[in-house]
């Protein structure tokens, strides 16, 4: 098992940046895809970005120029890195592992490990 920390969120001005981070911990020795989501207030899951254990990524199409995913393995740490913050990203982010560690399960959702989450807000 792996267990997940988000930290990073707060509030942000429109046009800003933010970092958001996951700590790793527990079974880290085995190769896992990991990602980010987000849930805005009264929207669906979303999938906002995958890092594989190939180092390939994959981004939604809401932010992708403007969003990396990235990570330090001597650290167990995931990243997303946000720039060019809008409104409409406020939301909750989650980090998220799963064991096919080339991410044929991001699409869908059906990760294995999660988050509990941290709020990012965007002020226009």
């Amino acid at each position: 098992q792996v267990q997940l920390q988000e930290s990073g969120g707060g509030s942000v001005q429109s046009g800003g940046s933010a970092r958001l981070s996951c700590v790793a911990s527990g079974n880290t020795s085995r190769k896992y895809c990991m990602a980010w989501y987000r849930q805005a207030p009264g929207k669906e899951r979303e999938g906002v970005a995958a890092l594989d254990s190939r180092g390939i990524t994959i981004y939604g199409d809401s932010v992708k120029g403007r969003f990396t995913i990235s990570q330090d393995n001597a650290k167990n740490t995931l990243y997303l890195q946000m720039n060019s913050l809008k409104p409409e990203d406020t939301a909750m982010y989650y980090c998220a592992a799963d064991i096919y560690d080339y991410c044929s399960t991001y699409r869908s959702g059906s990760m294995d490990y999660w988050g509990k989450g941290t709020l990012v807000t965007i002020s226009s």
